[in-house]
């Protein structure tokens, strides 16, 4: 496998996420089904995530845990900080208190108004994302016993799960299906890290994410629900689609030193990467708010589609520029790196030059 990683960092996985983050903002601003079959940015964050907690699990299981929670919550917190005030302030009535302890520790679903939706309905990611962080150690060792059965596991509990999704209730039910619908993401992480994807040919792995891809695709257009092709509401063939896409990016790993080359792009995926959970918290709210000011600005004069489209894009690009100036650095405190408002990577200034030693006999002192 080509080594792609620098100094510390991974710079395919790098890319990936910022792809994937990329293509979560634009879904969200133009909801596009075809978008989610170009790309399904969940299925590579969980994988990219499960690859990661193999690197650390094996040195600590505690200390692993506790890390990836303190880089995960922070922002929530923030979030919260500022959401729930202003939800309880706008009358918000219909919420049990102690459910406002999951904006705390979201091991579901942090509960929100009418008026807080747009920002708490992308907060399901986060509570997988725990879940997964907190099965890491019982999943890894799952794995290693038996690698292809551990693979195939989540996949057949899902398929039982979706014929009794109200087996365990609304909030719970939603979780066990999430984390269910990823965990071969999460694991096939998990097989990239230990090598085990790269001991495994290209003819057979590419074919086989060809046809999972395949076969997803298939499955929903031959099953269609109420309105009509939507792979998204299956979730064991999203799943399955999520997977052939991993499991082609994971078994490539190009070298990616090229992109230190490229300073422009290679800022970019740096910058995405250290404010990733802040943009991921806040493109929705953005992308709300850039709809909300849509009659107020008179966009509708705007002569065509393309320009209106573009003008209210670029709001809410705007407005994601203002939460990760003004909020990113929680992201730093979290890293236990020293906050800051930029959230590119410091330049490395150049060692000065040493002055060469003269050449000039020394005098000799008695």
């Amino acid at each position: 496998m080509p080594s792609t990683k620098s100094a510390s960092r991974d710079r395919y996985f790098d890319t990936l996420r910022a792809l994937a983050m990329i293509r979560v903002v634009v879904f969200h601003a133009f909801p596009f089904a075809a978008l989610e079959l170009v790309f399904p940015s969940m299925g590579v964050m969980f994988a990219l995530g499960g690859s990661l907690m193999v690197k650390s699990l094996d040195r600590s299981v505690s200390r692993t845990i506790r890390n990836r929670v303190r880089r995960l919550l922070p922002a929530l917190w923030m979030m919260g900080l500022i959401l729930v005030p202003l939800m309880l302030r706008l009358g918000w009535e219909d919420h049990a208190r102690w459910s406002l302890l999951l904006w705390v520790v979201p091991v579901a679903q942090p509960p929100s108004s009418e008026f807080g939706f747009p920002a708490a309905g992308v907060l399901w990611y986060l509570v997988t994302y725990l879940w997964l962080v907190l099965l890491s150690p019982l999943l890894l060792k799952l794995y290693r016993r038996a690698r292809i059965a551990t693979l195939l596991l989540p996949l057949a509990l899902l398929a039982v799960f979706t014929m009794r999704p109200d087996m365990l209730g609304t909030s719970a039910g939603e979780v066990v299906q999430n984390v269910l619908a990823y965990a071969t993401c999460w694991m096939l992480g998990f097989a990239h890290r230990e090598g085990d994807l790269a001991k495994v040919g290209k003819r057979y792995v590419y074919p086989l994410a060809v046809a999972c891809v395949g076969g997803a695709l298939t499955w929903a257009f031959t099953h269609p629900g109420g309105d009509g092709f939507d792979l998204v509401g299956i979730p064991l063939a999203y799943s399955i689609f999520s997977i052939g896409f991993v499991l082609a990016l994971m078994r490539w790993s190009p070298d990616m030193s090229w992109l230190a080359k490229v300073r422009p792009l290679d800022g970019f995926v740096s910058m995405v990467n250290n404010r990733a959970v802040t943009i991921y918290l806040w493109h929705n709210v953005a992308i709300t708010i850039a709809v909300v000011l849509f009659d107020p600005l008179k966009l509708w004069e705007i002569p065509t589609q393309f320009l209106e489209d573009t003008v209210d894009f670029s709001i809410a690009i705007a407005l994601i520029i203002v939460a990760v100036l003004s909020l990113g650095w929680v992201e730093d405190i979290a890293a236990r790196r020293k906050p800051r408002l930029s959230p590119f990577p410091r330049k490395r200034r150049r060692a000065a030059p040493v002055p060469p030693r003269s050449l000039e006999p020394r005098p000799v002192t008695a």
